[in-house]
C-alpha cells in the first residue's frame, strides 16, 4: 500500500474540458515507460448513478476496457449519493488500486468529493426528510430565488456561490441551517486536517466562448447519440422524480421537463446549455479557490500534450 504521505494526484477541470482525453492519453502511454499503470477514479457526481450514461458523457466500455475506471454506475438513480459516501467508498478504491502497484489518477469536476476525499469535513447532520418536504413545498409557492435570498441573509457567503436556482443545495444550506442553527460555512470551515496531501492539475479555457461552443458541439452530440431516449426510459419507472438528485443532474432535468410537456424542443436545448454554463462557472470558481493548482489552457492546441506532460511528472515524482 502506498505511503499516505504520497500526494494524490488530480485532474480537474469543468465540464466540457477535455479531462477524460487526457487521461486515456496518460494511461495509454504510461504502461510504455513504466512497470505500473494507471488506472482511473472518477470524482464526478453524475457518474456515480446507472443507466445515466450518455448525457454524464460516462466513459464507453471499451474505454474502461483499454483503462480501468473506478466509482462509476455504484447507485440506482432512486437513491442519493452523499459526498461522506464518496470519500469512503473512494478511499476503498484508492488501497485496491496501490496494493497491487498501480497509479490512481483522480479525474473530474466535482470539487466537494475531492475535497471529501482530501480534507474531509465537520460532522454535517444528515438529511432531514420532514424539512426537506416543508422545504420544498415552500419553494414551490414562492420559487427557488426567494429561498436563495433567505439563505443570503442567514449564510452569505455559501448563498454567493451558489445560482438562485440551484435547488439542491439552497435546500441542504437551510436545511444545516435549521438543523444545526449554525450556517453551512462555517461547519465546513472548521473541516479536519487533510487526510492525505493532494497535487491538483487544472484543464481551465483562456476563452469562455470557446468552453461554451464546445459545450453545445457536446450536448447536440448527446442528443443524437440518444440521450432523448436514455431520459425517456428513465421517466417511465415510476420510482423516479424530478427532485431526485439523478435526474436534477444537467440536462436530464430539462430533458425531463420537455418530455413532460412544459417546454418546447428548443427551448430544453436553450434551457440545457444555460444550465450547463453556470455548471461550468461554478466548477472554474471552485477551482481557482485553490491557489497552488497547475493550470493548463485547456484551449491551446497543445493542451492535451502539455496536460499528459504535466501529469506524467507528478505521478512519475510521487513514486520515490
Amino acid at each position: 500500500m502506498a505511503d499516505p504521505r504520497t500526494p494524490l494526484v488530480f485532474l480537474m477541470g469543468p465540464t466540457g474540458s477535455g479531462k477524460t482525453a487526457v487521461a486515456l492519453e496518460l494511461a495509454g502511454t504510461w504502461r510504455t515507460t513504466h512497470d505500473t499503470s494507471i488506472e482511473i477514479v472518477s470524482v464526478d457526481s453524475a457518474l456515480v448513478y446507472r443507466g445515466l450514461d450518455i448525457g454524464t458523457a460516462k466513459p464507453s466500455l471499451a474505454e474502461r476496457a483499454r483503462v480501468p475506471h473506478w466509482m462509476l454506475d455504484l447507485c440506482d438513480p432512486a437513491e442519493s449519493y452523499s459526498a461522506a459516501r464518496y470519500a469512503e467508498d473512494a478511499q476503498s478504491c484508492l488501497q485496491t488500486i496501490e496494493q497491487r502497484h498501480a497509479r490512481p489518477l483522480l479525474v473530474g469536476g466535482t470539487m466537494l468529493y475531492a475535497r471529501a476525499l482530501t480534507t474531509g469535513f465537520d460532522d454535517l447532520p444528515s438529511a432531514n426528510p420532514e424539512l426537506r418536504a416543508r422545504l420544498e413545498a415552500k419553494a414551490a409557492v414562492e420559487g427557488w430565488p426567494a429561498l436563495h435570498a433567505d439563505l443570503t441573509d442567514r449564510d452569505p457567503i455559501t448563498a454567493r456561490r451558489l445560482s438562485p436556482n440551484d435547488s439542491q443545495r439552497i435546500q441542504r444550506a437551510l436545511e444545516v441551517i435549521y438543523v444545526t442553527g449554525k450556517p453551512l460555512s462555517q461547519l465546513q470551515g472548521r473541516a479536519t486536517a487533510s487526510r492525505r496531501p493532494a497535487v491538483f492539475v487544472s484543464l481551465e479555457p483562456n476563452n469562455r466562448t470557446w468552453l461554451h461552443e464546445r459545450l453545445a458541439q457536446r450536448f447536440d452530440s448527446m442528443l443524437a447519440g440518444g440521450l432523448l431516449e436514455e431520459v425517456r426510459a428513465l421517466k417511465a419507472r415510476s420510482d423516479l422524480h424530478p427532485n431526485l438528485p439523478a435526474i436534477r443532474s444537467v440536462g436530464y432535468r430539462q430533458i425531463w421537463a420537455y418530455l413532460a410537456g412544459e417546454c418546447r424542443f428548443e427551448e430544453m436545448r436553450e434551457r440545457a446549455l444555460a444550465a450547463t454554463r453556470q455548471l461550468a462557472k461554478r466548477q472554474l470558481t471552485w477551482l481557482r479557490a485553490i491557489e497552488d493548482r497547475l493550470v493548463i489552457a485547456c484551449d491551446a492546441p497543445d493542451a492535451t500534450a502539455r496536460a499528459v506532460d504535466a501529469l506524467r511528472t507528478l505521478l512519475g515524482g510521487s513514486q520515490h
